[in-house]
């Protein structure tokens, strides 16, 4: 009787056919070229660290200031487009009319017009109430940068948001809304536990597409006061008149966030994903 000891190779090549077990499927190649960018930026920071390490010294503030806004944006984005594709959705026709008109008009408005709406036009709206309705604190009602940053962004990109939810709602069989059903759940119910959690996984690619997207597009904050990193590098090249080194390191920082965070999006999405 032959036995199989530990040594034969078999079972490692019957293994390596199965699929995500690959040796190349556990570690993602496209690591090595954030690693790349960043070794970059260091060479930069050692072969001349006048100006590089004095440009990433002054915009390190601003460094935090893009996170901080793309983040938080992002959470109110999920649950802002939630909401809006679930209206989208809607059989009651005024919440379907609401939602779709949102969703039309903001689409159709560039992102830097929302964001200069939001801190010029909005505030004055808001102390033009405060005088009619002689309420002092909305007559001396000043917007906050970052905060009208992030309802700009927040409004905008829930528009987007809301037509991604849609679609991945839309992509669940019925089937699993009937089965849920037939089990005494209310459709309320059935959303919130049976279709909207699948739904979620199918749309993570086109979620994360869009967080890299918000993180690029966070640079428009600068033009609203924000002190973000476009701001500050724009601020350090008019007091230091070297517009090739400073916009080539904030062109790599922004490259090592963007890739740090797809690689990121990709194993979420390995990690949540399902075959149909």
């Amino acid at each position: 009787m032959n036995n199989k000891n530990s040594t034969d190779p078999a079972p490692a090549r019957l293994l390596g056919k199965i699929p995500g077990a690959e040796p190349s499927a556990r570690i993602d190649p496209w690591w090595g070229l954030v690693f790349t960018v960043i070794a970059l930026v260091l060479l930069l920071i050692f072969i001349k660290p006048d100006p590089y390490m004095r440009i990433l010294l002054f915009v390190r503030d601003g460094i935090w200031v893009t996170f901080k806004t793309t983040v938080i944006s992002f959470v109110l984005v999920m649950v802002a487009g939630l909401f809006g594709g679930l209206g989208r959705l809607s059989k009651n026709k005024i919440i379907n009319g609401i939602a779709t008109i949102y969703v039309e008009v903001i689409r159709g408005v560039p992102l830097l017009v929302q964001l200069l709406f939001w801190y010029f036009a909005f505030p004055s709206l808001i102390q033009g109430v405060g005088n009619a309705l002689k309420i002092a604190a909305f007559s001396n009602y000043l917007g906050n940068p970052i905060g009208m940053a992030i309802l700009g962004l927040t409004f905008c990109y829930a528009a987007y948001m809301s037509e991604i939810y849609r679609a991945g709602i839309q992509s669940i069989p019925r089937g699993q809304m009937e089965a849920a059903r037939s089990l005494g759940m209310s459709y309320a119910q059935a959303m919130r536990y049976v279709v909207i959690p699948q739904a979620v996984r199918v749309i993570m690619p086109p979620v994360g597409n869009e967080f890299i997207s918000l993180l690029k597009d966070s640079s428009l904050v600068s033009v609203v006061a924000v002190a973000d990193m476009t701001r500050r590098g724009r601020e350090f090249m008019s007091a230091n008149f070297i517009p090739v080194e400073t916009w080539m390191m904030i062109a790599l920082l922004y490259l090592v966030m963007t890739l740090f965070s797809a690689r990121i999006v990709s194993w979420i999405e390995k990690k949540t994903g399902f075959e149909r």
